[in-house]
């Protein structure tokens, strides 16, 4: 069963490709039930009759002139008590997440995540059947290297 599970790291190099994001560095915690993604700008608005979101998104740390701006369907509305124990209500999104070689869809919340070191938090959820983790580990999956960001987002 384990030969099927890729081997991350604590942290790694992720990809939301119908959100646009050729890259995005997670910080992979298995404590955290549900993933989170960077979202500022979030507006929730209707299309044919389904409810969606609209939001912006800063994918690279402590670069905030990169902007992707996205929509996706609104699955739900969770109510996410955070490590420092705030609760919030946010919106959920469900969409492919590419890792390596392989794409899975996860469910993600938006929040700002503006003061975390990380753009995005990989929670257990997503990886629940499909990874082992080696926290001594970085990017297990494969870096990026700064040039090779500039490229994707022509910055």
């Amino acid at each position: 069963m384990n030969e099927q599970k890729i081997v991350i790291g604590c942290d790694e190099w992720c990809a939301f490709p119908t959100l646009n994001i050729p890259a995005i560095k997670a910080r992979v915690d298995s404590g955290a039930k549900t993933s989170s993604i960077h979202a500022i700008n979030i507006e929730r608005f209707t299309r044919n009759d389904e409810h969606w979101v609209r939001f912006d998104v800063h994918p690279l740390q402590k670069n905030r002139k990169v902007t992707v701006h996205c929509e996706a369907p609104l699955i739900d509305q969770r109510v996410i008590k955070s490590s420092s124990g705030d609760k919030e209500k946010r919106p959920v999104i469900k969409v492919p997440l590419s890792l390596g070689e392989q794409t899975w869809e996860v469910e993600v919340t938006l929040t700002n995540r503006d003061t975390m070191g990380y753009r995005m938090l990989l929670g257990r959820e997503a990886m629940n059947g499909r990874v082992l983790i080696d926290p001594e580990c970085f990017c297990l999956q494969g870096d990026r290297a700064q040039d090779s960001l500039i490229g994707l987002y022509s910055m």
